[in-house]
């Protein structure tokens, strides 16, 4: 059954003036592993809900709770550009506290990475909606979370991350996904 996991304190403006209030939202999927996506609520009568596809796939609640607390308004902001970018969902009235959606907008094409992911995001889902996209949600990032994604998505290893400014970090990144399968090395240079 789905859930929600965080309501945020924010409202996020959009086309004709609606304003989408988000949360993220979770469940148990039929493999077994917490999905997330984001539910945007309208501020004004008449406008439907929305929702995202599935954001992220963890292995147990703690992780997705984890995923859903770090989540940024940059990328709340993006995550309503997806949202309304298909054709609206008809929803029944919502029940306070309870997701309108019992799981994410069936996905447009496959993932780019297969590994189910820790971090808090996906570079390749990200970058596949422009560089610009993922430099901005990356920005919004504390060093911490920048680490889980380059370890986490083999951009480089725990050594080299460990102590790595965000600026590094992100560069790595980047890096990492206009290039996939070169690896940053310790002295810094890109290897095979």
């Amino acid at each position: 059954m789905a859930e929600v996991f965080v309501e945020f304190d924010t409202v996020i403006p959009g086309p004709g003036g609606t304003g989408w209030m988000p949360r993220a939202c979770g469940r148990v999927d039929e493999n077994g592993l917490w999905e997330g996506w984001i539910e945007f609520v309208p501020d004004r009568a008449g406008a439907e809900a929305m929702r995202t596809q599935r954001e992220t796939e963890q292995p147990n609640r703690d992780d997705l709770m984890y995923w859903a607390q770090g989540l940024t308004h940059v990328y709340l902001e993006d995550a309503l550009v997806r949202a309304l970018a298909p054709t609206p969902i008809r929803t029944s009235n919502v029940v306070a506290s309870k997701p309108r959606f019992d799981g994410p907008a069936s996905h447009r094409e496959p993932r780019s990475s297969g590994a189910t992911s820790h971090a808090v995001l996906n570079p390749f889902d990200v970058y596949q909606q422009g560089e610009d996209v993922l430099v901005r949600q990356l920005s919004a990032l504390q060093a911490a979370r920048l680490r889980e994604i380059v370890v986490e998505y083999g951009f480089a290893s725990a050594g080299w991350a460990e102590g790595k400014s965000p600026q590094e970090l992100t560069t790595a990144i980047i890096g990492g996904v206009r290039h996939p399968g070169v690896r940053r090395e310790e002295e810094g240079r890109a290897t095979p």
